[in-house]
């Protein structure tokens, strides 16, 4: 079932950067054209796609990782694509297009980690870090929307404001070895505060590097999960020592391959989120956003680690497409 339609807004974030050099899991043949998650108009469709299904017209987000043929999320980036009815989900006609551009890579990502893998309900502790990023971000609105309390790690002081707003703790980890051992001593000082005396029910790594083993694994209570997203300072072996006195479970957190295999589950979350975003439990902003022409910024800001919350690339710029979030 494949249907073409017009883009209006892409979302662009570290999967993007990593990929384009080289250095993300999945790596396309070349050349090829980036871009993972997108929102558009149906302009067209095949005959085996119902009117039930989709109808011309209908604004809609689409994973392009989510579709039969594969591609490891690529293509996207384009005013007109081509997609299978299978990876594509209705908008809500309460939200903004550029709002929900970032669905897959960040929010998928971070409700993956705490419903599939982390099972977070009410009054569980989810501590994340790298927390002022997209999915850093994401992880701290859905998990308080869930009904947990969060701590929210960042590298500095400048970077709390985002998270500061909805975590019930902002803890800032640096970086070097000195400061992830005081991130250690407050992280564990806030979870007993938070009523989690033993540490985080889980905790949701987008960092990893040396923080994983000198500050986030003492943070996890017994039989705690700590969800591997990513590793934007680096991969360092992991010690199975401190995670047998933890009794820590380690489990590497990546959505697609799920979601593939459970279709029907997957689409749940997926309205499950969208709903968080129509009754503003979650807010699917837009916090740096760049015309089709100036893409390349979108690279740069990355590739600087400027990157804050959400970044969207539009391929339509106007008012009905793309909204910037009021920070």
């Amino acid at each position: 079932m494949v249907f073409w339609w017009h883009l209006a807004t892409q979302a662009f974030n570290t999967p993007n950067f990593l990929q384009a050099q080289g250095l993300y899991q999945i790596k396309p043949k070349l050349p090829y054209i980036p871009g993972m998650d997108v929102v558009g108009t149906v302009v067209d469709k095949g005959c085996d796609v119902s009117e039930a299904q989709l109808k011309i017209g209908d604004r809609v987000y689409c994973n392009t990782a989510l579709c039969p043929y594969g591609g490891g999320g690529t293509g996207a980036l384009a005013e007109v694509i081509s997609i299978s009815s299978s990876a594509v989900f209705p908008v809500p006609d309460q939200l903004h297009m550029s709002s929900v551009a970032n669905l897959g890579r960040n929010y998928c990502a971070a409700y993956h980690s705490l419903k599939v893998i982390g099972n977070v309900g009410p009054d569980d502790l989810v501590l994340v870090d790298g927390a002022s990023g997209g999915v850093g971000m994401a992880t701290v609105e859905l998990a308080k929307a869930m009904g947990a309390k969060v701590i929210a790690g960042v590298s500095n002081k400048d970077k709390g404001t985002l998270p500061g707003t909805l975590a019930d703790k902002v803890l800032v980890y640096g970086r070097d070895r000195e400061s992830y051992k005081q991130f250690k001593k407050e992280a564990k000082e806030a979870c007993a505060e938070l009523g989690h005396p033993q540490g985080a029910s889980v905790i949701v790594d987008v960092v990893h590097g040396d923080l994983f083993q000198d500050a986030l694994v003492s943070c996890i209570k017994p039989l705690g999960k700590i969800c591997l997203v990513g590793f934007v300072a680096g991969q360092k072996p992991i010690k199975p020592g401190l995670l047998l006195i933890k009794e820590a479970m380690v489990v590497g957190s990546l959505w697609g391959r799920w979601a593939r295999e459970n279709p029907v589950a997957f689409r749940c979350n997926m309205n499950e989120i969208l709903n968080f975003m129509v009754e503003g439990k979650i807010d699917g902003r837009a916090d740096n956003i760049y015309s089709l022409d100036d893409y390349i910024k979108a690279f740069e800001l990355f590739e600087n680690n400027a990157g804050r919350g959400n970044t969207v690339i539009c391929i339509e710029p106007n008012k009905s497409s793309c909204s910037r979030a009021k920070l």
